[in-house]
């Protein structure tokens, strides 16, 4: 009598080939005292927004038996203000897309411009999700190379150029300021990169620029010139908006008109709308902790450095750190202490949220106490990892 093959069986003759033995994104979500390794915004939505935020999604309760604005329009409106005013550089709704978390917004990009038969690269250690967006919309992923004589982690313009020229991509990815490492990038990069490949999409990912140092600039400063170039922004950091799932890009119009073919019909909620709008209209109180949050990243940067473990110089709300003998192990003993941080896959590094003052207490605390057996051995070298998991 044959057996019955089983479920777990079943699923993996039917998966796409390309899918198999790749493992989903996934930071752990534990219940600790101190949560540090999403880089979320410590602070919760202050009193005033919660109530206006209520009272939005108060407002559309009794009309949700009637689709969204498929084109919420007047959130494409508030978002081309608001980029207006932050950047000085001038935003029409017609440059703005949205989705639910920049997630939908850069699946939507792949979605449109790159996919089966099409080439999308970026450069390790990066965001995570490009690669598995890209690979899951089936498109052929490439991992361009870091490294520069200023840093392991950064990027020269002539690299970044012929890396591109030799593997020609429909679509290449930058993030400014970088995740996992927190490095801005210079705009001569983009710039060269735009005037070398005509013929990419470049896509800018400024999912944690309000917290860059003074003096680095967007790329939206190059969207009028550039036709081919995206930015993508989110509401999940330093609006503090995670769990509100709303995340945008900056493009040329024509651009923005792609997307219609590959998004869902009304795929951003009326609810989603109502909330995006009320903390868009109070920005002032959600991004009143943007400065306090800074603070604490350079205290984490200070502290680090004098406990010898290296920190990489950080314009977003993160630090990545190294100097540590097994990355895992001590990821471990900080959250033994109810510290929890993120093992990115970059050997002998760890990356932690800045979080409040308390909270960056009891992690450099935590950190002081290690012993020395974390202490990576000197004149250890510490390669890049090309499987982050940012």
């Amino acid at each position: 009598m044959s057996v019955a093959p089983s479920a777990a069986d079943v699923v993996a003759r039917l998966l796409r080939e390309d899918l198999r033995g790749h493992t989903a994104y996934g930071a752990p979500q534990l219940d600790v005292a101190v949560r540090l390794n999403t880089n979320e915004n410590s602070y919760a939505v202050p009193p005033d927004v919660v109530a206006a935020i209520t009272a939005a999604v108060g407002g559309c309760a009794s009309s949700l038996n009637r689709y969204p604005d498929r084109e919420f329009t007047a959130l494409r409106d508030d978002l081309a203000s608001w980029l207006t005013d932050q950047t000085g550089v001038p935003v029409e709704a017609a440059q703005v897309w949205a989705g639910n978390g920049s997630n939908e917004v850069l699946q939507h990009l792949v979605q449109a411009f790159a996919g089966p038969g099409r080439v999308a690269m970026g450069f390790t250690p990066a965001y995570s999700m490009h690669p598995i967006i890209s690979r899951t919309m089936g498109s052929t992923w490439i991992d361009g190379l870091r490294g520069a004589p200023t840093g392991a982690f950064d990027l020269t313009a002539d690299a970044v150029v012929a890396q591109v020229r030799e593997h020609a991509p429909h679509v290449v990815f930058l993030c400014s300021p970088n995740n996992p490492t927190g490095t801005a990038l210079d705009l001569e990069v983009v710039a060269a990169l735009l005037e070398a490949a005509p013929d990419t999409l470049v896509v800018i990912d400024e999912a944690y620029t309000e917290f860059a140092r003074p003096g680095t600039p967007s790329a939206l400063r190059l969207l009028g010139d550039h036709p081919t170039l995206v930015v993508t922004r989110t509401m999940s950091k330093a609006f503090a908006l995670a769990g509100g799932r709303l995340g945008y890009l900056v493009a040329a119009p024509e651009v923005v008109d792609a997307l219609r073919l590959v998004r869902m019909p009304y795929h951003l909620s009326a609810q989603t709308q109502a909330i995006a709008r009320a903390a868009l209209a109070h920005r002032a109180s959600l991004l009143a902790e943007v400065e306090a949050i800074k603070e604490q990243r350079d205290r984490m940067v200070r502290v680090l450095d004098a406990l010898g473990y290296p920190p990489v110089p950080s314009d977003a709300n993160f630090v990545l750190f190294g100097g540590l003998a097994d990355a895992a192990s001590s990821w471990q003993a900080l959250l033994d202490q109810g510290v929890l941080v993120r093992d990115v896959g970059i050997p002998h590094h760890l990356r932690v949220t800045a979080g409040t003052p308390e909270e960056t207490t009891a992690f450099l605390s935590a950190m002081a106490g290690l012993g020395e057996s974390h202490r990576l051995a000197p004149n250890s070298t510490s390669p890049l990892s090309q499987g982050v998991s940012a």
